[in-house]
């Protein structure tokens, strides 16, 4: 009896460790499969965040192509019309002129007296004088001016002037205008030698 008892004994233990393997192993094989979810959840929720983000971008870029494309529509547009209505503003400055003009030819029939005429050509030059100016439009000065490349063209040299009058500006033969510090037209002048 004692030799079954103890075979019995031994057979449970077996049994146990038979159950303790398997039960092991189901553990591990489900460590296992609870691992892999895991590292496919970790790839999948890496992988779909790449995906949303690559979406949000894709979408930023259309907008931002679209914004693009609207504000060089809106500028080439803008530029066109100052290119056409650029002038508007001289054009503007000029007409009370031209009205005095008229008024001058008019009265210019009226009377035979030339100072009279003389004295409205006057005015009328002065104010187009004043509205160039208002425009940013200014004569260049040449009266006892150092010749002076960057605003003067030399069409003539005059000699035994001086040595005081060398390499000044003797007499303008046409006036230079400056637009807002630019040179639109040089002055000629007569230079000493």
């Amino acid at each position: 009896m004692k030799e079954e008892e103890k075979n019995n004994l031994e057979e449970e233990e077996t049994l146990k460790e038979e159950e303790t393997v398997e039960s092991e192993g189901t553990e591990n094989s489900e460590n296992q499969e609870e691992s892999e979810n895991l590292e496919d959840s970790e790839e999948k929720a890496p992988l779909e965040a790449a995906l949303e983000e690559i979406e949000q971008l894709k979408t930023q870029i259309l907008y931002k192509t679209a914004e693009f494309d609207n504000y060089r529509k809106r500028t080439l547009k803008e530029k066109a019309e100052l290119i056409l209505n650029g002038g508007e503003k001289a054009v503007s400055a000029i007409l009370p002129i031209i009205d005095d003009m008229e008024r001058a030819m008019e009265n210019g029939e009226k009377t035979e007296d030339p100072a009279v005429l003389r004295e409205g050509m006057e005015l009328i030059y002065h104010k187009f004088m004043k509205a160039l100016e208002g425009l940013g439009v200014k004569k260049i000065e040449t009266e006892d001016a150092d010749f002076n490349t960057d605003l003067h063209e030399a069409v003539a040299m005059v000699p035994g002037m001086g040595d005081d009058k060398k390499g000044k500006v003797i007499d303008c033969l046409q006036t230079g205008y400056q637009l807002n510090e630019k040179v639109i037209r040089h002055a000629k002048v007569a230079v000493g030698q």
